[in-house]
């Protein structure tokens, strides 16, 4: 019992990795991650658990660099980033410290703010006093990451299954963030990439001339948790529930009490004292046509809405017990602005700006589209195989020999697709022409194989065989050494789709040299010899 397992081990392997592949493809729990408020059925694309990119299932793929520029070599003089920052943002008119970033592990100082020129930043760190290798265009690899993360948090909070987010570099050593969001319209891709989801609120008071006066109140760092947009209880408008942060460092205010006392200080619990009283702010004169100060809800630098305060709030306010809890609604005119506002607090705020509309590039695939992708995939698949198998066929004319190598050349792409689904990693039209690649290579090592061991007349030795196959082998893993080499550096550089045609032919060709030639030596050996 235990010899035939021991001389047919590979063929074994072979079968376990099928099996396997066949889990990983049709079994629960293997599938696409499934967005927030979205199933696990809902998330699978069809009967399998392959997950499909924009060119087979349809999206938008936004490629774009970041706003901002980068000065390299930054001699920092051992000083705190806060206070380089602070003194590179007093020398730029139009920018501030939020603006400025330092990043000391890189000896880096940038600046996002996307109105500021080259020749402005190049000023202000001369300025500065800042002595600095070389300006260049685009950002850090640190906020590069963090606009990454910030994003994908974005496609995750908007529950767009499948939605993915990385890094690409140009062949000339420019970075861009690439976005690809399967079954989203243009349209609606940029809008959410285009908002910078920077979320906070004022409190106005009216001056002596009844203009508007605004101070910062809370931004999204002061909000320690997020609910989900909510519809009124009146049935107009909705609300954003959050808790303000009541906890600070040692000798700090928290956030929370620094809001009560603001809104203590500016008399909203006397403003306020019915529900009737209102918030007069007008968004488009920025004034305010009665003396209530307000509350307002600024999204990217723009008033959303304002609004005064409930009776209660206030006066708990007032008495200096509301921060106990900080329990507070974000209240808006409308349900998508809502659920815009809770986005962009769960999210976060993209640390720089995308620029699509300058040096970035958008694309659009319908659904209808992909499927027929998909469809033509499939044909040219079948195509190939069949293009293989009756060349096969005609060479050696004899079924022994072919058939269990077309057989062993499909359990290698089946594998490979059982990998796909394991790995979660979207098929693309690049990623089918490595499967094509992978087909051709294959049967390629396979025929070399069969010529090897049948070149020199019938095997009738198992002693033979092995020696004949060794010679065979060496020659397909000096093949495969070539062909991983070759592709190593399409695996390693951000190519985008190339990328996934590399991944899947490198890994083809280990399962190919691992697994199936040494499965179809077996096979072929049981068939050829007799002892």
């Amino acid at each position: 019992m235990l010899e035939p397992i021991k001389e047919n081990w590979r063929i074994l392997l072979l079968v376990v990795v099928v099996l396997g592949s066949t889990v990983a493809l049709f079994g629960p729990g293997f599938g696409p991650e499934p967005a927030p408020g979205e199933s696990a059925s809902e998330a699978q694309q069809g009967v399998t658990n392959l997950q499909y990119g924009l060119d087979l299932a349809g999206g938008t793929r936004v490629r774009a660099p970041l706003s901002g520029y980068t000065a390299t070599d930054v001699a920092l003089g051992g000083e705190s980033p806060e206070a380089v920052a602070e003194a590179v943002a007093a020398e730029l008119e139009n920018a501030s410290t939020r603006d400025v970033g330092v990043v000391p592990d890189e000896s880096a100082v940038e600046v996002t703010e996307p109105s500021v020129t080259e020749s402005q930043f190049r000023a202000a760190m001369d300025a500065a006093g800042y002595e600095y290798g070389g300006i260049r265009s685009g950002v850090t690899q640190e906020t590069r990451d963090a606009t990454m993360e910030i994003i994908q948090g974005k496609i995750n909070e908007a529950g767009l299954s499948g939605g993915s987010v990385q890094q690409v570099q140009s062949i000339t050593g420019e970075y861009f963030i690439l976005v690809e969001v399967p079954g989203q319209g243009r349209q609606e891709v940029i809008d959410l990439l285009e908002d910078r989801g920077t979320v906070r609120i004022d409190i106005a008071y009216p001056d002596g001339n009844g203009t508007a006066v605004q101070e910062g109140a809370l931004i999204q760092d002061d909000f320690e948790e997020i609910g989900t947009a909510t519809q009124s209880d009146r049935g107009t408008g909705a609300y954003v529930p959050v808790t303000v942060r009541n906890t600070a460092g040692s000798g700090q205010q928290s956030p929370a009490h620094a809001f009560q006392d603001a809104v203590a200080q500016r008399g909203f619990a006397d403003a306020y004292q019915s529900q009737t009283d209102r918030c007069g702010y007008n968004s488009e004169t920025g004034e305010i046509e009665n003396s209530n100060p307000c509350l307002l809800l600024v999204v990217d630098g723009e008033v959303v809405n304002s609004f005064g305060m409930d009776p209660g709030l206030a006066d708990s306010m007032a008495a200096g017990s509301w921060a106990d809890t900080g329990n507070f609604r974000l209240t808006t005119g409308e349900f998508t602005e809502a659920q815009t506002i809770s986005l962009n607090l769960r999210a976060g705020a993209l640390p720089a700006d995308l620029d699509i509309s300058g040096e970035g590039t958008s694309s659009s695939i319908s659904a209808s589209q992909g499927e027929n992708f998909r469809t033509y995939s499939l044909i040219i698949g079948v195509l190939s195989v069949f293009a293989v198998a009756g060349m096969v066929f005609l060479r050696y004319r004899e079924p022994r020999v072919a058939l269990p190598m077309i057989v062993t050349a499909l359990a290698e792409v089946y594998a490979l697709l059982g990998f796909a689904a394991l790995l979660g990693y979207p098929l693309e039209l690049a990623v089918i022409a490595g499967f094509i690649a992978v087909v051709g290579t294959g049967v390629d090592d396979l025929v070399i194989i069969a010529d090897q061991v049948m070149s020199e007349g019938d095997v009738s030795s198992r002693t033979v065989f092995n020696s004949r196959f060794r010679q065979a082998f060496w020659v397909i893993g000096a093949a495969a050494a070539t062909t991983i080499i070759a592709m190593s550096p399409l695996m390693v550089l951000s190519l985008g789709d190339l990328s996934g045609f590399a991944i899947f032919t490198v890994l083809g060709v280990l399962i190919g040299v691992l697994i199936t030639r040494p499965a179809y030596g077996d096979i072929l050996r049981r068939l050829l010899t007799v002892r």
